[in-house]
């Protein structure tokens, strides 16, 4: 079976390496000349843990390939995934479709025989329509399908996720575009993955309902760990007490600075505005993208309270740049409103994460410094904040920070050490809901 892949970026990369080791024969294309050569000379342009080495074995193996022509890439694909951007609209929260409608444009005036065009992107509901109308009109001589197949991949463990997936959902309506997508996924049907096949508007929905259902989770979880604060609880064991209940689950239930992320900032301001647009407004969704907005805002305060009240000609050491561990992934990270602020209020930040650096400087600039490891972070600094809970950290000695630190105070807001630990080490220890 052939497909091809429009966009390779992290969700057409990591979907076309794994369609890959499936045994499917993918045809990748990627428009920028500079992503397209380091995917061609072998490299990849994203940092994913276990990627590399799948595009490897599989370029060897002859079933992916990359391209910056549609043409070729598109000969004997049965099926065609859009997999390019869809960033947030500026001005008013909604999903910028312009390369979505372009691709599709530019795929049915390359093809050349029957398929089926399926969207990998995140896209509001509707969508799936407007592209058949668009399909239909430049290509009428052409029977093109459309479908949606969402992608529900978490950066840091995408690889897992795509072969072993809660489920996958399909929304297509003829028989040739199920029949189509059940046999690219048969390997995942052989290992009794649920298929779930719905209609395109609910294909599309889904995703977004999914993100911001566990978006809400994290947002409940953190005002809970600020009510632990006040109330003299406990927010772990509160969310061990209540992610037992298998009505709730334990997953996202960790409290920290709030959510980032290519997915969860822009779904749920993109599902606000959907639903908004529908006449049936989401009033939980609209409270929880106010409520992480506020939340990332405030985190400067926690660290400016833990060093007196200012910050003014403090050095503080930044544990942890990406919104999340496992990732290169700077995207709404807390870490970009945590930086901004401490340096306006005129701290000296020294800044360190094992993978987003390069990312950190092009939006951090050069107003801070950027150190070659966490313990040349915390040399000379009054205080330290960690803000990724990247295993590196979690590993350092209460001893050794202590060492290397001119103050005492420890600010951490992904709640890594264990507090009894760093007070014995002699450190002015904060966390979160503890």
């Amino acid at each position: 079976m052939r497909i091809a892949m429009i966009g390779g970026g992290y969700v057409g990369l990591v979907s076309g390496a794994c369609f890959a080791e499936f045994g499917v024969d993918v045809s990748v294309v990627e428009a920028d000349p500079g992503k397209l050569a380091v995917l061609q000379s072998g490299r990849i342009p994203i940092y994913e843990p276990g990627l590399e080495q799948l595009v490897a074995t599989n370029v060897a193996a002859g079933r992916l390939r990359f391209f910056g022509e549609l043409a070729p890439a598109l000969e004997g694909a049965e099926a065609v995934f859009i997999a390019v951007g869809t960033p947030t609209r500026r001005g008013d929260g909604h999903a910028d479709l312009t390369y979505v409608y372009a691709a599709a444009e530019q795929v049915a005036r390359a093809l050349t025989a029957p398929a089926v065009v399926v969207t990998k992107s995140t896209v509001p509901v509707g969508t799936g329509r407007r592209l058949a109308e668009i399909l239909r009109q430049t290509r009428p001589d052409l029977d093109i399908e459309v479908a949606s197949n969402p992608e529900f991949l978490r950066e840091g463990s995408a690889i897992g996720d795509f072969m072993r997936p809660d489920r996958v959902v399909i929304g297509a309506e003829s028989e040739r575009a199920q029949d189509v997508l059940r046999r690219l996924y048969r390997p995942l049907y052989l290992i009794e993955t649920p298929i779930v096949f719905t209609s395109l508007e609910t294909a599309e929905l889904i995703k977004y309902a999914a993100n911001s259902f566990l978006a809400m989770k994290v947002t409940f979880i953190n005002e809970m760990a600020d009510l632990c604060e006040k109330a003299g609880a406990d927010v772990h064991d509160l969310a061990r007490g209540i992610g037992l209940d298998g009505r709730i689950g334990r997953k996202f239930l960790h409290p920290g600075p709030g959510f980032g992320g290519s997915c969860f900032p822009k779904d749920t301001l993109a599902l606000v505005r959907i639903a908004q647009d529908a006449g049936a407004p989401s009033r939980l969704v609209e409270a929880v993208v106010a409520v992480n907005t506020a939340r990332k805002a405030g985190m400067a305060t926690r660290v400016a309270a833990a060093c007196g009240g200012s910050v003014r000609g403090r050095t503080i050491a930044l544990l942890g740049l990406t919104f999340k561990p496992e990732t290169d992934d700077m995207r709404d990270s807390p870490a970009l409103p945590i930086v901004s602020r401490l340096t306006g209020e005129g701290a000296q930040v020294r800044a360190y994460d094992p993978a987003g650096m390069e990312q950190a400087r092009e939006l951090l600039g050069e107003g801070v410094t950027y150190c070659k490891d966490a313990i040349d972070a915390a040399t000379g600094a009054d205080a330290l904040v960690v803000v990724t809970e990247w295993n590196e950290f979690r590993a350092l000695a209460p001893e050794r920070l202590r060492t290397a630190m001119r103050g005492h105070v420890v600010v951490d807001l992904r709640n890594i050490y264990d507090p009894e630990a760093m007070r014995a080490a002699g450190f002015d220890y904060r966390s979160i809901g503890r």
